[in-house]
């Protein structure tokens, strides 16, 4: 799917799709990831690209931000990413625990965050085909995808009044334009725009 095109989720939509991750195997691997993208708008690839000492400092506390690298960025540009929301913080800590418990002495900051089901490395494309089905067993719409998180942090943040330019620099968009499009096509912020026109 075109990036920009997927279905921006309703509070709701996210609460059934936590709870029914909550419920499966490997929850909190699947929160850490979905908390990413809709808590900190990351893209699938960014995610998937990940290591364990990324996120993590030499001390093993959890940094509060960290860089995608223009290697694994779309734009081919470094980007800072915060992790200060609070709700991301304890989804990837507990993940993280989980791993160190299950992994003891084995646990290597150098390997990737997330593992699949067989411990290797996510590709952009596994992990994508992963969170798509997340979304289809709890019933969200087919125009649902692993990008609707990514949208969904930038037009919650725009509904919020945070200036474009700050909007554009958490998204590592080269322009500011491409974020006003994010804009532009949520019809809470018209209607709330036209609202206040006079």
């Amino acid at each position: 799917m075109r990036e920009g095109k997927a279905a921006v989720l309703t509070e709701q939509q996210l609460t059934r799709l936590f709870k029914i991750i909550k419920t499966e195997r490997h929850a909190e691997r699947n929160l850490a990831i979905c908390y990413m993208s809709f808590g900190l708008g990351l893209r699938v690839g960014e995610i998937a690209t990940l290591r364990v000492h990324d996120v993590l400092d030499t001390s093993g506390e959890l940094r509060d931000h960290f860089q995608i690298t223009r290697a694994n960025s779309k734009t081919n540009t470094n980007r800072e990413v915060f992790l200060t929301n609070p709700r991301v913080r304890r989804s990837v800590s507990r993940y993280i625990e989980q791993r160190q418990s299950e992994e003891g002495v084995a646990f290597n900051t150098n390997s990737f965050l997330f593992r699949s089901q067989k411990a290797s490395a996510f590709t952009p494309n596994t992990m994508q085909q992963m969170i798509k089905r997340l979304f289809r067993r709890a019933g969200l719409p087919e125009s649902a995808s692993s990008h609707s998180g990514r949208r969904g942090f930038a037009t919650s943040l725009i509904a919020r009044g945070i200036d474009l330019k700050s909007v554009s620099v958490l998204m590592g968009h080269a322009t500011v334009n491409q974020t006003a499009a994010y804009a532009e096509s949520n019809p809470h912020v018209l209607k709330n725009v036209a609202a206040t026109a006079f």
